[in-house]
């Protein structure tokens, strides 16, 4: 779920990949969101909002990240249970499959930051190394390598080195 995250995070740069209904449902398929889905415009409207407490929680200190995690898991009652559906094995839900979209969002997201707290691991959430970029990255890499948010800015460095090294 934190890869979700990142991505609706992300989904604010420029340009906004989160601005119509078609591109909620991609983003709720692509990300294997199950329960209520609406698809409507209060639904999508509610999950763009989403996306700046989403990056406090993914981009702040751990006492701030613990603080805020702490009170989306509170706000929403959030009762951990481990459940199985489809071809997914076990695994945390902490709202019932009703709860509307960006409920679960949230509460999935906090659930997922307590892996990462406790296992002292919030240094794989980081600023993207691209300067004119602000996008969340995940390094969920053996060597913890990840430098970009995406291949976009990757590619992007990547060819202004070359370039400087020509000169």
């Amino acid at each position: 779920m934190l890869i979700g995250a990142v991505d609706l995070v992300n989904s604010a740069q420029e340009p906004d990949t989160l601005t119509d209904i078609a591109q909620l449902d991609e983003f709720f398929v692509k990300h294997a969101y199950t329960g209520s889905h609406t698809g409507d415009a209060e639904e999508l409207a509610a999950v763009r909002a989403l996306r700046a407490p989403l990056r406090r929680m993914l981009t702040s200190d751990r006492a701030t990240t613990v603080r805020l995690l702490n009170e989306t898991l509170m706000k929403h009652q959030a009762v951990p249970q481990l459940v199985r559906h489809g071809d997914v094995d076990y695994h945390i839900h902490a709202v019932p499959p009703e709860a509307p979209l960006p409920v679960r969002i949230a509460v999935e997201t906090a659930v997922a930051m307590i892996d990462l707290i406790c296992s002292d691991e919030l240094s794989r959430l980081s600023i993207c190394a691209d300067s004119a970029c602000e996008g969340v990255v995940l390094d969920l890499s053996r060597n913890r390598s990840r430098r970009y948010c995406g291949a976009a800015c990757g590619n992007r460095n990547a060819v202004a080195a070359y370039r400087a090294r020509k000169k």
